[in-house]
């Protein structure tokens, strides 16, 4: 693989693709699975990851500062419009997205706007990704794939419709609920979709962080998600906030 851009972060194609990816990638992806020092359920053991309670420990001032920017009627982009790879998951920008960071990229003035957030960010071991998922009412995120196991997807709830049942995220024909100020970890390689049945909004703080790999995969990982954030597909996303931002913020 000689570049991130096509190999791990191109999200189109590979978010399209069935489980069971052939080639380089298949390959690799067995490989991670098999050399987890977490395991390879779609669910890993929340026992694995102890950092989890200092993050939900924080989530009342998270709320807090979520609830300031709904408030202020602040704009926040739909994923779309920051990365085009997503137009065929959601093109109607209600999954919205307010991020922090995108694989090494921080978005600076979003931090500056939730600084409790961000500092409970600092909680979680090889964090590349963060940003507030806003999930509108009646939005459905159709069956998808992620794009490289190398990554787990943090999910810890902030804002959640009553009752919780209304919401759920479905992974390799398992489907949760979101239960806010707890945590959640998946797998997003297994195909998986997420609804909100709702007349109001769910939120979650949404991360990826890099897999527990035991040695030397787990260093040739985090190289590999370094090499991410030079690639076309996170410096595309992070020009194309950017002009968002000037247009709507002002």
């Amino acid at each position: 693989m000689t570049e991130p851009s096509l190999s791990m972060a191109s999200g189109q194609e590979m978010l399209r693709t069935p489980e069971g990816v052939g080639g380089v990638m298949g390959f690799l992806e067995r490989l991670l699975g098999r050399f987890s020092l977490v395991g390879d359920s779609p669910f890993p053991d929340p026992a694995h990851f102890p950092w989890t309670a200092e993050v939900e420990r924080h989530w009342p001032a998270m709320r807090e500062e979520l609830d300031g920017l709904f408030e202020a009627g602040l704009p926040i982009p739909g994923f779309e419009e920051l990365s085009k790879d997503q137009l065929f998951l959601t093109s109607d920008k209600r999954w919205k997205t307010f991020f922090f960071l995108g694989y090494g990229v921080k978005f600076e003035g979003n931090i500056a706007r939730c600084p409790r957030t961000w500092d409970a960010l600092q909680a979680i071991p090889g964090l590349t990704s963060a940003f507030f998922s806003i999930l509108e009412p009646g939005k459905t995120l159709a069956p998808h794939r992620g794009p490289y196991k190398g990554v787990l997807r943090y999910h810890l709830a902030l804002l959640v419709p009553r009752p919780e049942e209304l919401c759920s995220i479905t992974v390799k024909g398992e489907t949760r609920h979101w239960s806010e100020g707890k945590s959640l970890i998946f797998d997003d390689v297994y195909i998986h979709s997420a609804e909100n049945r709702s007349d109001s909004r769910r939120v979650v703080l949404f991360v990826d962080f890099a897999r527990p790999l035991a040695f030397p995969l787990g260093t040739i990982n985090r190289m590999l998600l370094k090499l991410m954030s030079k690639s076309g597909y996170v410096q595309d996303a992070k020009h194309n906030y950017a002009r968002w931002e000037k247009a709507k913020r002002g």
